[in-house]
């Protein structure tokens, strides 16, 4: 671990990733150790809402970590989260997300044999490409309304479970296209994906309320079925 980035005051651990070092913010249980959760930002950055989301992982007994793929940027205007989000490569990034799996399992404080991936909007993608790409160093894959800047890459080396959550109302991410996401997975890895739909748009579980569509309700019943699926295949 090093110390705090100055380029994002939430930056707190760095860890060796494609040959360079990214940074990210880590946080341990009050019990010292537990399974290892990598949680991956929304288009808006490594924001106090992933930070958040990350203490709240913490809380109930998970080493998570949440890498910033931004490089310390951060925004609340939509059209620069699409501009961030469009010059990231994929590529890039789940090899930064790779670093972060691979930080977690050599992790001292880390209990589990693998590593829950939890991610949202652009990280709810990224979700699924990390799975994939890291295959059974992944326990378990939660995206949240999942969405990528371009077609997801195949899905052969994807073996974790994977529960999703999704709002019925979400243009980015509407009912036909999650249904035709999930058979594509099941086609392609044999994985049965557990997709869930709520009542709710896009982002309905960010409480910042960036897009007017957080739905505390919705949101809390999503969370307990996440916590309760890490616990059940985090081992």
């Amino acid at each position: 671990m090093s110390d705090h980035s100055n380029e994002n005051p939430i930056q707190n651990v760095t860890f060796p990733s494609n040959g360079g070092t990214a940074h990210g913010y880590l946080k341990l249980p009050e019990s010292g150790s537990g399974p290892g959760v990598v949680v991956i930002q929304e288009w808006w950055g490594l924001t106090d809402h992933i930070a958040d989301v990350t203490n709240r992982l913490a809380a109930q007994g998970f080493v998570a970590l949440a890498p910033d793929l931004y490089g310390g940027r951060t925004t609340h205007d939509s059209d620069e989260a699409g501009e961030l989000m469009s010059k990231l490569p994929v590529n890039d990034a789940a090899t930064d997300l790779g670093g972060a799996v691979d930080f977690l399992l050599g992790h001292d404080a880390v209990t589990s044999s693998t590593v829950g991936a939890v991610g949202f909007c652009m990280g709810g993608g990224f979700v699924l490409v990390l799975a994939a790409q890291q295959g059974d160093k992944i326990g378990a894959a939660v995206p949240f309304y999942g969405v990528l800047k371009e077609d997801y890459p195949s899905f052969a080396g994807l073996t974790a479970p994977l529960q999703g959550h999704f709002g019925r109302d979400d243009t980015m991410a509407d009912p036909d296209a999650v249904a035709a996401l999930a058979k594509r997975i099941e086609s392609e890895s044999g994985v049965h994906p557990e997709f869930h739909q709520y009542p709710a748009g896009h982002a309905f579980f960010n409480d910042e309320n960036l897009m007017g569509t957080y739905d505390p309700e919705q949101a809390e019943i999503a969370w307990d079925r996440t916590l309760q699926f890490l616990r059940a295949n985090l081992t």
